[in-house]
């Protein structure tokens, strides 16, 4: 319950959800490898959003911040947020953030935001599809707003997958101080559709539940109560786990179709949770980054949303079984 008045909080009385058509403009990427480069890059578009007065804002590392700070001479109008390049933050927080400043920027003088950011890919594998997926998402969801962004990709610190999938989440790129459209963009529901899913080997061996068709909602929330109370040592993460595969068991029961089924494999670092219907519902792997029906979190649709807050990583698979929500994370 902490968890869900948590997410009330978070959620509730805020601009209403940003638009959610493809985005053509406003969101670069600029690949670089050096100090250089990145000053190149960086300094010349931060230094234009000042003198327009947009919001201006700096969105990654405290390295690069500091860099691009004392290269600018540490303007005081330049603005600090890194959850919006996902750091230390879940994608629902990180959209949260970026509906914050655009907020903030309304009272700006030219009522525009401009954010540089630096995505962060995680160390894992397995996190770099929740960094694409976002950066993919945003194309979406900042449509029609008075945004611009550049994300910076450092192949220093980004591994060569992660630096290469810029070209196809971003619609423009800034080679060479010029900007131009960018032919390697692709659509974000296309993009997320084929993002590569690599399941954790425990995934290969019985799992510690399984149940094919749960009788009632009540009775599969209670037996996922009791798996997680086995497994999952730290209390508030164990409540936040289960009030997410909750959520996704509550959709399974009320807008697909029967049988419900569930599995759970776990061990002393990890945990996956799937839930499996057979019906279509939530069959847009874009949904999810915000409540479905904006602030007004009485009308509920906010269960997939819930679960991108609570889990780490959140998978919509399709398949001829019917639909499956995959639920991951690290334990603590």
């Amino acid at each position: 319950m902490r968890s869900l008045q948590r997410a009330r909080e978070d959620g509730g009385g805020r601009p209403a959800p940003v638009a959610a058509e493809p985005c053509a403009h406003g969101h670069a990427a600029a690949v670089i490898g050096s100090d250089e480069q990145l000053r190149a890059a960086a300094v010349p578009w931060l230094e234009a959003g000042l003198a327009a007065g947009d919001l201006t804002v700096l969105s990654c590392d405290e390295a690069t911040a500091d860099l691009l700070r004392a290269e600018l001479g540490s303007p005081a109008a330049l603005v600090s947020e890194p959850r919006a390049s996902l750091r230390g933050v879940r994608p629902p927080d990180g959209v949260l953030a970026l509906r914050r400043l655009l907020a903030r920027a309304a009272d700006a003088p030219s009522g525009r935001l401009r954010v540089l950011g630096s995505p962060a890919f995680g160390a894992e594998p397995r996190d770099w599809r929740e960094a694409q997926r976002y950066e993919s998402v945003l194309n979406r969801l900042l449509a029609g707003s008075p945004v611009d962004a550049l994300c910076l990709y450092d192949q220093r610190q980004l591994p060569e997958p992660a630096a290469a999938s810029a070209s196809a989440t971003h619609p423009e790129l800034l080679t060479g101080g010029v900007r131009a459209a960018n032919p390697a963009f692709r659509r974000p529901g296309d993009y997320v559709r084929d993002l590569p899913l690599l399941r954790e080997p425990m995934e290969q061996e019985e799992p510690v539940y399984a149940v094919s068709g749960a009788p009632t909602l009540a009775d599969l929330r209670h037996q996922l109560a009791a798996v997680l109370a086995a497994w999952v040592p730290d209390r508030e993460q164990r409540e936040d786990l289960h009030l997410g595969v909750s959520e996704m068991a509550a959709n399974a029961f009320r807008h697909g179709t029967p049988p419900v089924s569930a599995r759970v494999w776990a061990s002393s670092s990890w945990i996956v949770c799937t839930v499996t219907d057979r019906g279509t519902s939530y069959r847009d792997e874009l949904a999810g980054f915000q409540p479905a029906h904006g602030d007004d979190l009485s009308r509920g649709g906010m269960g997939l949303w819930l679960a991108r807050k609570l889990w780490d990583h959140v998978d919509l698979l399709t398949g001829p079984d019917g639909l499956t929500v995959r639920l991951s994370s690290p334990l603590r």
